[in-house]
């Protein structure tokens, strides 16, 4: 079996975010890089399944900057066998369909079992791009999966809903996105931190994977944030002290639901 696994080198989940003013993306340099926190869930999905799999092969893929190398490198130091990485200035502002675009042209060539991904990146969260690459490759999608399944090429999913889950299933190739109740992912070795350096990374750029630079970008997007409202600071909490009889406290709680319009 042949496992891809899509990753995406974020800000610190835990720092401040920073928007350009200029073109109202990210500031990335403002913050530390990290390993998307949600592909941590997939890679460890794609290690379980190697351990239950003989002969399967993992890959890491991912585009980003040439600084995405190091992200790289942490996931391969988990114990994937290689990466792909796409490096381009002008792939910078992408959004979800153009990375979803590139992505999909990468692994054009490529084969593929399962590509499997987490649902969503934290410096975004828009949950698109399974779905959407899965679409661009003509395969199948299981998002939101908790609990994988795999019989030959059949897939049978636990997917979670709001009120539970339901099982699907599809045949292979197709994309798996995961969610956090997955599993625990390990901690990668020192072992697997040394190995990681040795392990071959494929480096391409948007000629090599057959992408025109103006479909991918800010300016080749479908999308575009036309502008950004910095988050207010804190304010002083109010203190209500009741008299005991709790009537006091209840009929503050319920005049404040009333000017802030809840109730």
């Amino acid at each position: 079996m042949r496992i891809i696994c899509p990753i995406k080198r974020v800000p610190d989940t835990a720092a401040e975010k920073h928007v350009d003013p200029a073109d109202h993306t990210v500031d990335r340099d403002r913050s530390d890089p990290v390993l998307n926190a949600n592909d941590e869930w997939a890679i460890e999905e794609a290690l379980q399944i190697a351990e239950r799999i003989p002969d399967t092969e993992i890959v890491a893929l991912c585009m980003g900057p040439d600084a995405a190398g190091v992200t790289v490198r942490k996931a391969l130091s988990y114990g994937l066998d290689g990466a792909i990485q796409i490096t381009d200035p002008a792939v910078s502002g992408s959004d979800a369909v153009a990375t979803a675009r590139v992505l999909a042209a990468a692994l054009a060539g490529e084969n593929f079992d399962l590509i499997i991904m987490g649902n969503q990146s934290s410096d975004a969260r828009t949950m698109l791009v399974p779905g959407m690459l899965a679409e661009f490759l003509g395969v199948p999608a299981l998002t939101y999966v908790k609990d994988l399944q795999i019989d030959g090429d059949i897939f049978t999913a636990q997917r979670e809903t709001a009120g539970g889950h339901v099982v699907v299933r599809a045949k292979g190739p197709l994309v798996v996105s995961v969610v956090e109740a997955i599993n625990e992912p390990r901690y990668p070795t020192f072992k697997g931190i040394m190995a990681a350096k040795r392990k071959p990374v494929d480096v391409r750029d948007l000629a090599t994977v057959g992408v025109a630079a103006e479909n991918v970008g800010l300016s080749g997007s479908r999308t575009a944030v036309v502008d950004v409202t910095p988050r207010p600071p804190k304010e002083a909490g109010r203190v209500v002290t009741d008299d005991g009889s709790g009537r006091t406290g209840a009929v503050a709680l319920a005049d404040w639901l009333v000017e802030q319009k809840i109730l």
